[in-house]
């Protein structure tokens, strides 16, 4: 649809276990960093995973993995060609990666107190 000239684009969002949320229209200008709120926001209580930041998730369309600098424009997120109108982002939560770090670190460690001679 239109309005004043900007496109608009209706989208939900599906989390991990199947339920879709925040059934709404965006402007196609709209960031992807900013679409990000709408489901950390409105993500359902009782899930045994929850986002709290919008760096905790990824969008994807199309199999593809959304850049939070990009506009939905820019990602390719237009209406057209799906039924009902309505397209489905898929919504990741992003493992966290300060635990990663730390056990890397350790793992460094571990090889930086070792001996790697051989006796010939």
């Amino acid at each position: 649809m239109m309005a004043e000239g900007t496109e608009y684009v209706e989208l939900k969002f599906r989390i991990y276990d199947g339920m879709d949320i925040s059934h709404s229209s965006y402007a196609s200008s709209t960031t992807v960093s900013a679409l990000k709120q709408k489901p950390v926001s409105e993500w359902p209580q009782g899930k045994s995973v929850v986002p709290k930041t919008v760096n905790d998730i990824k969008l994807i369309h199309l199999g593809k993995v959304l850049e939070n600098n990009k506009t939905l424009s820019e990602s390719g997120v237009r209406n057209g060609g799906f039924a009902g109108g309505v397209i489905t982002m898929h919504v990741v939560i992003q493992p966290v990666l300060a635990k990663k770090k730390s056990a890397k670190k350790q793992d460094e460690k571990g090889k930086l107190n070792s001996c790697g001679c051989t006796i010939l």
